[in-house]
């Protein structure tokens, strides 16, 4: 069965009803291009094998013919022939009206050489990431993001997930393709051959710079135990030349780094900066995170079973897969995803804040009396921090688990949700 990207078709409508043009970017295997099939009228696929001398041509010769189609016209690889951008550009300031042309195409970004304009004020940007479990339908999604914003005394749901089910979802991942394979071996195997092809190929092609393969998957593997930490370059280069026996400059990592995050495996979390009642220094070095748990996983060499034998692990693995999901809801509210960290030791792993400057503050735990406890006493702990003269109190304090059987509210109104109930 194919499953919509439900949250992106929303984000996307929203784009082409306010600018003239969306660029749709994000991971290769996350389904941009299906996604945008959907809402075309018309298709351009910059690529067909039978196609592409004669679109290239046009590109040079007619370019307006290219752009020709019901609209949205969906133009795909149009990297390819990068001249396409201003004339999209040129087109949409000249027609009336919004949601003329979607462009999609691989990670690897277009020559910049033959782009002379932005597209600031024409163009919308469309991150999209792999699916969360709610659009997958593991979650139930009886908690809903936004109506946490809005109603936060009114949370209720039921899980279904046990922890043999998140152990799986985390190695299989959101990609479309593995969600879609019939059995778990051929869906983690799908995540393995996107890994192979990233290291192999994907991380040169980025910027034409040749990268060792090997050297590619041992970073990846210091990344996958590095999951969740504020680790800098020089901590990367030593756990590298611990665990793996290699001496990388710290240049030659930051390059490495570079493409990855160009290519979208791996995605950062910056740090959240509030007003706060003492003179804390926060820290503000960004947290290392893939930008799926699988990716994490697969470097690592390890499956479900590896998991449930070792909950650590799978507790740093199972915050990746909560930091994705809530990423992905926070782009449906308009909103952003932070880690908070002072000197004092104190860490929220992560905070929800939206535009009009609501925030919600969570903490991530698999669960259990010990780890809820201690997540929600981090929670307190920040909240009594924040100077509420001068922002807002937050919206909401909840821990998300990964088991339990259902939400609810705790009587010192902390909120203890299952990721397997929440939606956007």
């Amino acid at each position: 069965m194919e499953y919509k990207r439900r949250i992106a078709d929303i984000i996307l409508k929203e784009k082409l009803d306010a600018m003239g043009a969306v660029l749709i970017e994000g991971p290769k295997a996350c389904g941009k291009t299906t996604t945008a099939e959907q809402q075309a009228k018309s298709i351009l696929y910059m690529d067909d094998p039978q196609q592409i001398k004669q679109n290239l041509q046009l590109a040079e010769t007619n370019i307006k013919r290219l752009l020709e189609g019901e609209n949205p016209r969906l133009i795909d690889e149009w990297q390819i022939a990068p001249q396409l951008w201003d004339a999209i550009r040129f087109e949409t300031d000249h027609r009336q009206g919004d949601g003329f042309f979607m462009l999609t195409g691989s990670a690897v970004p277009a020559d910049k050489s033959k782009i002379n304009h932005s597209g600031a004020g024409r163009f919308a940007w469309l991150t999209m990431r792999p699916m969360t479990l709610w659009e997958s339908r593991e979650s139930t999604g009886d908690v809903s993001l936004r109506n946490l914003f809005q109603n936060p005394e009114k949370v209720d749901g039921e899980n279904k997930l046990q922890l043999e089910n998140i152990a799986y979802y985390i190695c299989r991942g959101g990609w479309p393709k593995a969600i879609n394979k019939k059995n778990e071996k051929s869906a983690i195997q799908q995540v393995i051959e996107y890994y192979e092809a990233i290291t192999r190929s994907d991380i040169s092609r980025v910027d034409n710079i040749s990268r060792d393969e090997h050297r590619a998957k041992r970073l990846m593997r210091s990344y996958a135990r590095l999951q969740g930490a504020s680790a800098t370059i020089p901590t990367i280069v030593a756990d590298m030349k611990a665990n793996e026996l290699e001496d990388m400059s710290d240049e030659t990592i930051a390059s490495y780094i570079n493409a990855l995050k160009n290519i979208f495996v791996i995605e950062d979390m910056p740090a959240w900066n509030p007003n706060l009642r003492s003179k804390t220094a926060i820290r503000t070095s960004d947290t290392r995170y893939f930008i799926d748990p699988s990716l994490a996983t697969t470097a690592l060499g390890i499956g479900p079973n590896d998991l449930l034998n070792d909950l650590e692990t799978m507790g740093l693995f199972f915050e990746t897969l909560c930091v994705r999901d809530l990423r992905v809801y926070a782009d449906a509210n308009y909103g952003n995803v932070y880690h908070y960290r002072d000197k004092s030791g104190l860490e929220c792993d992560t905070v929800v804040h939206l535009r009009n400057g609501n925030y919600g503050l969570i903490e991530i735990k698999l669960g259990g009396e010990t780890l809820i406890e201690e997540g929600a006493t981090n929670l307190k702990r920040l909240e009594d921090k924040i100077d509420t003269t001068k922002m807002k109190k937050p919206s909401f304090k909840m821990v998300l688990t990964a088991v339990g059987q259902y939400a609810y509210m705790r009587t010192d109104g902390v909120m203890i949700v299952p990721i397997g109930c929440l939606k956007d």
